[in-house]
């Protein structure tokens, strides 16, 4: 990305890193209260082209509460290659059933059980393996985050750091890194 002459390019770029980046890791960043929470969650879809990000979850997620209550949410995506840190502050809408049949029944049979626990996520027990799956289309949400800034960084011989905002028509505006 050294060679990112316009804001329009280093735009760009960001969101290829996003879209090559499905499948891996990043921060989701939220607040519960007054106090922040960060999650690893696996990124299943990026779209410059719609601006947003989609990630899925358990439905009984502490997030998915959270979410209702404030639909606000940075991710933070690390490309190593590119020396690019993608950082986006989002709206969140949360899907559920019908809606996300289609997804769902993508899901491998062997990943199923990350989206279903009895009792939920988070609630305590009284050892280790005291809950039990309960995997189903009921217990999967896809976070369809729609993206309302987008805060980049390259590290390279010649830093560089832009701010974007989707209330500006993403128009740019460069950043000492």
């Amino acid at each position: 990305m050294s060679d990112a002459p316009t804001l329009a390019d280093f735009h760009g770029r960001a969101w290829a890193s996003l879209e090559a980046a499905r499948g891996a890791l990043i921060a989701f960043a939220t607040v519960e209260g007054t106090v922040p929470q960060v999650r690893s969650l696996v990124l299943r879809r990026a779209s410059a082209a719609e601006a947003l990000c989609e990630v899925h979850t358990d439905a009984g997620s502490a997030k998915v509460a959270n979410l209702a209550i404030n639909p606000r949410a940075a991710l933070l995506l690390w490309d190593e290659a590119a020396q690019v840190q993608v950082r986006l502050g989002v709206e969140v809408e949360t899907l559920r059933g019908a809606e996300v049949r289609a997804l769902w029944e993508r899901v491998p049979e062997a990943s199923r059980s990350a989206y279903g626990k009895d009792p939920a996520p988070g609630t305590p027990i009284a050892d280790a393996l005291a809950y039990r799956l309960a995997t189903g289309l009921d217990n999967f949400a896809v976070l369809r985050c729609h993206a309302q800034t987008l805060d980049v960084v390259h590290l390279g011989d010649d830093h560089r750091r832009a701010r974007f905002e989707r209330a500006d028509g993403w128009a740019g505006q460069w950043l000492s890194p």
